[in-house]
């Protein structure tokens, strides 16, 4: 049975002439058992009809945001929802400017705008149109925001010219429908340990030293390692978020917790450390809650080391994972501090993130990273802590697939 069959995907045709090629595309999507809901714009009209897409796709064709009759049944909103992910194909120059600009001023971009599930663009447009400037932000920004693209190919246009700019073919199209919705086990039979989250380390039973991390960079690791196929371990800290479907999670307070449940989550192929450690605890700490009293002094408290788990994990021995990942987390000369901990941490791979309080990444939901290993360091860009994840999680399977 295809991993397509009982998916739903929301198909977006705008005005281009590729929009010949989107029948085709329901066809093979709809052989795959995958539902499809078409939302035709108006420019989309002047090409292929709403007929045409309803006999492909056996569901009502969408295309007027103001329809009593359509809001009565579904809304916008519901529309926007209810697929497991969102196709533009063709993805115009003037969608996607919409896109970027946030515009909602018909069905086609409101629903965008609402949507919350993966978009996925298939460009299609004249070259000179492709290489304008503009429309190169315009997919900068996009694919910043976590919008996923195929193509455009090169070729001979419509309009007579010659180069990129050709929506991709169904088939491809179809392809990579099926790498988001359906990702190659390329991890099946690996085991993967994730820690995630800050510790809290108690002072007294109502309070303790902790930091600002949200656990979003952490669980999407584990969330996209279970995506490929592995049995994923995710020890967590204390988080405001939800678990990850699919994956095994150990919930801890402390950073001697935590390193209890790594080691009894041993063995495994491949560590990454995504937790905020304490790097102290209280060794004074108190029984009862300290109670502030006129005329007696603020307390002190005695600090010592807690653990170090990243260098634990990483250390010779017949339960080392193959690949050990830590992350840096610098508010200065972050590429060196980096590298330093990298050679002190005896880890593969350090991923270096800049945490100072004007990058917005700390609890943020979006990520800037460097790569640094033995061999180099790879700068990536400023992109969702989703992309972060799934692009780690590709280097990894790099490695142990």
């Amino acid at each position: 049975m295809s991993g397509l069959s009982g998916k739903r995907v929301l198909l977006i045709v705008a005005g281009g002439i590729a929009a010949f090629k989107v029948p085709e595309l329901i066809r093979l999507l709809r052989g795959k058992g995958c539902g499809v809901t078409c939302v035709l714009t108006e420019a989309g009209r002047q090409f292929v009809t709403p007929l045409t897409l309803q006999a492909l796709s056996e569901a009502k064709v969408y295309g007027d945001l103001f329809s009593l009759t359509d809001e009565s049944e579904m809304g916008h909103i519901q529309l926007s929802r209810s697929a497991d992910l969102v196709v533009v194909a063709p993805a115009t120059a003037d969608i996607l400017a919409k896109m970027a600009a946030g515009l909602a001023g018909d069905l086609a971009s409101t629903l965008l705008l609402a949507t919350d599930k993966p978009v996925l663009v298939a460009p299609a447009m004249n070259v000179r149109m492709w290489l304008h400037a503009a429309t190169q932000a315009n997919l900068a920004l996009l694919a910043a925001r976590g919008v996923r693209s195929i193509g455009p190919d090169e070729g001979a246009m419509a309009c007579h010219e010659f180069g990129p700019g050709r929506m991709s073919e169904p088939p491809a199209i179809l392809a990579a429908i099926e790498r988001l919705l359906d990702p190659p086990q390329l991890l099946k039979g690996r085991h993967a340990l994730v820690t995630s989250g800050p510790t809290h380390e108690p002072i007294d039973p109502v309070r303790y030293i902790a930091n600002r991390s949200s656990g979003r960079q952490g669980h999407a690791i584990a969330a996209a390692l279970a995506a490929l196929g592995a049995r994923v371990t995710l020890v967590s800290g204390p988080v405001g978020i939800a678990d990850p479907a699919g994956v095994s999670v150990r919930k801890v307070e402390t950073a001697e917790e935590m390193l209890a449940a790594c080691r009894a989550a041993l063995p495994a192929d491949v560590a990454v450390c995504a937790a905020a450690v304490a790097d102290w605890r209280v060794a004074n700490a108190s029984g009862g809650k300290i109670k502030k009293r006129p005329g007696v002094a603020a307390p002190t408290f005695e600090l010592v080391a807690n653990p170090d788990i990243l260098a634990t994990l990483a250390a010779a021995g017949p339960q080392r994972p193959r690949l050990v990942v830590g992350f840096a987390a610098e508010t200065d000369d972050l590429l060196a501090n980096a590298q330093a901990k990298l050679a002190r941490k005896g880890c593969d791979w350090i991923v270096a993130n800049d945490v100072s309080p004007a990058s917005g990444i700390m609890g943020g939901d979006e990520n800037a990273v460097h790569l640094v290993t033995a061999t180099g360091v790879e700068d990536w860009p400023r992109m969702p802590k989703q992309l972060v994840a799934e692009r780690i999680a590709a280097r990894i399977a790099d490695v142990l697939a």
